[in-house]
């Protein structure tokens, strides 16, 4: 790698040639405030809030010092910068001045309050208010879907515009009108709901401030916990244990399992799940649909339907392809049908009397709940799902010491879950759980321990394929995690390029763990920070200590079969398990 010198705050460093001033300030440890800034997805310079000051080499000496945007301008061999001087500091604490003459100051009962980077800016600055008084703007909030939109508290970063362009491919909010008139919407400032928008959330985990947040369904919980008709029940999903911490102080990374169900508990649910129990289902499932469809000539390739988003993502922009999703439903859905039908028969309760909850790292989830021929039981198979970010404002809303909880186990019979199903929360994971089924039922023998890692669809890449030999039978398989790359391996597909008979996609880049209902993290953390990788290793962690590493060996998998469904795929299981889906278009 060819290396430049430059020198920040009088001190020497030898940084990457092609490095920003800001990335060569993060490589010595110096700390530039950013708030458009987000690493490769938006690198604009519009906030000016990362303004420092440099002095370029003209021939033997040095040119005049001016003032830069560090996020996009590069550094040159000899340059000299300097981050913080009275000038530097006098411009930022005026743009921040500028940014809250036309804010909602509203902090106290903003949902990103203490997690607001403009917030923590004027912290930092000592920016109490703004001399710029003056005309400002009132929106109405956009409220009529998953994804609230509150313009009165955008700060114009355009963070939310780019991760819909470019890393989900959709692009359905834009700038909209010019000068103080501009503001943040879908075209002719339809609501987002009226839409091709997925309800993936990532413009949420996006946003620097409090203009876009997920809608808050707690308070149905707690009513529903409060009322003594009903039997409340929640199911987590697998990777809500591995981002709950972050939400109570916790480094990303942290396996918080046994203190989140136990905060759970102390919240008053009558049962605490583990969704991987029909993370289980959903591949036996699954795998068993895939297995049918190669062996009697069905629609392939078959594309997994545990992404709500991707699903919608699917009915919307590549509605020819909707034969091809599984028809299973979401782990999410199963385990509210199995919950209102097998468990409610075994119970002898009314499943209008069952309030089930889901906790899940997306806000698309929330969505899905209302999706058509998700009632089971002629209910609604989910009545409530809540984001990460909800459970840790409920845990916190009802003063529990979530730190200083001892740890506590899922509640039977729902307590046992495999790590397949554990790994559904990373991209990849989904695919290795299926093929360590198909690979048992194509060989027709037990997988030995060594065999059951199938690396080559980890990781974070985009797209991810892979080929394995199962006796006679090659299966080619593809992974993509964020629509944006689900856009590009479909069109492979379409075009003849790419020959698989089994695909996996997430809506969100990196899978479950970068949902949009996850623990919001600032820009300057994800910016030396992979958080999908991070996140991941709880779950792949989790899988390589694991005694049970199989769907199928699951005994609360088998005794479903045995007492309810009969088999994988049968009539039964598809009144309960099976689901459709509608050819949307734009």
């Amino acid at each position: 790698m060819d290396m430049i010198n430059v020198k920040i705050n009088g001190k020497t460093y030898s940084v990457a040639k092609g490095s920003t001033v800001l990335e060569a300030a993060k490589a010595a440890k110096i700390d530039i405030p950013t708030l458009c800034y987000l690493k490769d997805i938006n690198e604009i310079g519009a906030c000016r809030l990362c303004l420092v000051e440099v002095a370029e080499m003209r021939g033997p000496a040095l040119g005049p010092w001016r003032m830069v945007t560090a996020c996009v301008y590069p550094c040159t061999e000899g340059m000299e910068i300097k981050t913080s001087t009275p000038k530097i500091t006098a411009s930022r604490k005026m743009n921040l001045e500028l940014l809250l003459s036309n804010h909602d100051k509203k902090c106290l009962s903003c949902v990103r309050s203490t997690n607001c980077e403009l917030q923590t800016l004027c912290r930092e600055y000592g920016v109490e208010f703004s001399r710029f008084d003056g005309a400002t703007q009132e929106y109405a909030i956009d409220d009529h879907s998953p994804i609230i939109r509150d313009n009165n508290k955008c700060v114009l970063c355009r963070r939310c515009v780019a991760t819909c362009a470019k890393v989900q491919g959709i692009g359905v909010i834009g700038a909209n009108n010019r000068g103080f008139d501009t503001y943040i919407g879908s075209t002719f400032g339809i609501n987002l709901a009226d839409t091709s928008c997925i309800n993936c959330g990532q413009c949420i985990v996006a946003c620097p401030v409090g203009a876009l947040y997920e809608r808050d369904d707690t308070d149905k919980v707690f009513a529903a916990i409060a009322d003594p008709s009903k039997h409340v029940v929640i199911c987590t999903a697998p990777s809500v244990r591995a981002q709950i911490g972050e939400c109570f102080g916790y480094e990303p990374g942290t396996d918080c399992e046994g203190k989140m169900v136990a905060a759970l508990k102390a919240l008053g649910f009558d049962g605490v799940y583990d969704m991987n129990l029909t993370a289980d289902l959903t591949i036996v499932e699954e795998a068993t649909e895939l297995i049918g469809r190669i062996q009697n000539k069905g629609v392939l390739p078959m594309i997994t339907s545990c992404s709500p988003g991707w699903i919608k993502f699917c009915e919307h922009y590549f509605p020819e392809m909707t034969e091809n999703l599984s028809t299973c439903k979401s782990p999410q859905q199963m385990f509210g049908a199995v919950v209102k039908t097998y468990y409610a028969q075994k119970m002898g309760w009314d499943p209008k009397d069952i309030f089930f909850v889901s906790a899940i790292p997306c806000t698309a989830k929330k969505f899905e709940v209302g999706r058509p021929d998700q009632s089971a039981a002629g209910v609604p198979d989910v009545d409530v799902a809540i984001t990460t970010r909800e459970v840790g404002r409920m845990i916190q809303k009802a003063g529990i010491d979530f730190k200083n909880l001892e740890d506590e186990k899922f509640d039977d019979p729902f307590d046992i879950g495999s790590s397949a199903g554990a790994i559904f929360g990373a991209t990849g994971g989904v695919m290795e759980a299926a093929l360590r089924y198909a690979a048992e039922i194509i060989l027709g023998r037990k997988l030995e321990k060594k065999e059951l890692d199938f690396v080559e669809v980890r990781g974070t890449e985009g797209i991810k394929t892979a080929s394995y030999k199962l006796g006679d039978l090659t299966v080619n398989v593809a992974v993509a995690s964020s629509t944006g790359k689900a856009k590009e391996l479909l069109n492979m597909v379409k075009e003849g390029k790419l020959d698989v008979q089994f695909i996996e996609i997430m809506a969100c880049p990196g899978g479950c763990v970068n949902g949009g209902g996850q623990p919001i993290q600032p820009a300057k953390v994800r910016m030396d920070k992979d958080l999908r990788a991070i996140r991941a290793g709880v779950l792949y962690n989790d899988d390589a200590n694991e005694t049970l590493r199989k769907s199928q060996d699951n005994l609360a998998v088998q005794v479903l079969y045995k007492e309810f469904f009969g088999e994988p795929n049968s009539h039964k299981a598809h009144e309960v398990l099976h689901t459709k889906y509608i050819k949307r278009g734009l």
